[in-house]
């Protein structure tokens, strides 16, 4: 994806630079770094709460609001909009990764590839959008591992980040273990551990083949952006794709209003958002 301020002359056109539109969005205060850094981890309190007092059917609730707020910090880590150094990003991919069992650092090679290359053929998070609707489904077990093996084959040359990657490797084995020999007194680590793993599975339908698939030759085309109350606020913002592919620079919390600024220009464009609940 071709970043705002070095669009083909005729997107220049229509959207405006990121300077003109959002330069007051770039930032993120210390109470709003705190509160995305800290939501996973609430959840994973809600979920033991729910294990333990026996409500299991809470918990598939419980888990999806988990993977919203892994994806959506995860995703702030990985542009940098949390403002957080480079020694702490390190670790907070590692450590919110860990949270669904998936390797954050893969997620950020293979992400930040997404957005310089897609389409391509050398984008691998972005090739369930040139699979069939039942291809999307049936290519998520495998989705992950595949983020995982290109991530660690480029890595050749930097010793650190398949050290990264080689720990982030582990987690899910290391989780299923401690969860079958809990399980007599603590079944609640396994189910958690499965439900993670095969929640995973969701990821090339919903983050990839949904927003992408059909899509056109223009940076404006390539994605779609969905507008509403609920929706956007389940899902913490991530339903404004094209608005995060246009600007990646501008945080989660921030795209609402974007959205709203750029209304215009998309209507300029011909681009109809897509209304939801």
């Amino acid at each position: 994806m071709t970043a705002p301020d070095t669009q083909p002359a005729g997107i220049v056109a229509v959207i405006p630079a990121l300077p003109e539109i959002a330069a007051d969005l770039l930032t993120t205060s210390a109470g709003q770094r705190r509160w995305a850094l800290a939501r996973p981890y609430l959840g994973l309190v809600l979920f033991v709460v729910a294990a333990w007092r026996g409500w299991w059917w809470l918990t598939p609730v419980i888990m999806f609001m988990i993977f919203v707020a892994v994806v959506t910090v995860t995703h702030d880590v990985v542009h940098r909009c949390l403002e957080l150094g480079p020694r702490s990003t390190q670790w907070w991919l590692f450590a919110l990764g860990a949270v669904v069992l998936e390797s954050g650092h893969a997620y950020r090679q293979t992400h930040l590839q997404h957005h310089r290359l897609f389409p391509s053929d050398d984008d691998p998070e972005g090739y369930p959008a040139n699979l069939t609707l039942a291809g999307a489904i049936l290519y998520g077990p495998i989705f992950l591992v595949r983020l995982w093996w290109w991530s660690f084959r480029r890595a050749t040359a930097d010793r650190r980040l398949k050290m990264w990657l080689l720990a982030e490797a582990s987690v899910p084995g290391l989780a299923l273990a401690t969860g079958a020999a809990l399980w007599p007194t603590a079944p609640g680590v396994l189910v958690y551990a499965v439900m993670a793993i095969v929640g995973s599975w969701v990821y090339p339908l919903l983050t990839v083949y949904l927003p992408h698939h059909d899509y056109g030759d223009t940076p404006l085309t390539q994605t779609r952006t969905l507008r509403g109350r609920v929706l956007p606020a389940i899902f913490l913002e991530l339903t404004y794709h094209l608005e995060h592919h246009l600007y990646p620079q501008v945080p989660s919390h921030r795209l609402g209003e974007l959205s709203r600024r750029l209304d215009p220009f998309l209507a300029t464009a011909g681009v109809q958002p897509r209304r939801v609940i």
